[in-house]
């Protein structure tokens, strides 16, 4: 039995809530244009995008490194703006027994946030916390808001 982690993040967006939901919802094939020193490419592998269980594969940059990232849409809940990811092949599950991502659009205080939720598995105590790459989706969520948010 490995060892389960939960990492979250909180981003202050400048864009529409609803905007921002439909790119990773609808659109998610623009984001390698809206953040090109982020994410490089998307593929879709399977189904139809914006509905459970499509498959994509993402290429990405993360740490001057080249990745890969097979995942499919788990879930979407579009009145609370949440969406699930699950990777299922790829750099990542390389070297962790699982990872899931969860993306939730919320308001406090009529300030509307981005929240990421990374839930992984280690094999052991030896392979590190995904602090890295939160960091790089907190980048790239950036990257996105500031695209929709001038």
């Amino acid at each position: 039995m490995g060892l389960k982690s939960v990492l979250c993040a909180k981003i202050e967006m400048k864009a529409n809530k609803d905007i921002f939901h439909d790119v990773f919802t609808n659109k998610p094939h623009h984001v390698s244009a809206m953040s090109p020193l982020h994410v490089q490419g998307f593929d879709l592998l399977e189904g139809d995008i914006g509905t459970v269980g499509f498959k994509v594969c993402w290429t990405y940059t993360l740490d001057g490194e080249k990745n890969i990232s097979k995942q499919i849409l788990e879930a979407i809940d579009h009145e609370n703006k949440v969406l699930t990811l699950k990777e299922f092949e790829g750099d990542v599950t390389d070297k962790y027994d699982s990872f899931k991502a969860t993306l939730h659009i919320e308001t406090k205080d009529e300030i509307d946030l981005v929240s990421w939720t990374l839930d992984f598995e280690r094999p052991n105590e030896n392979v590190p916390e995904l602090i890295r790459l939160l960091n790089f989706i907190v980048g790239m969520t950036k990257v996105v808001d500031d695209h929709h948010g001038n």
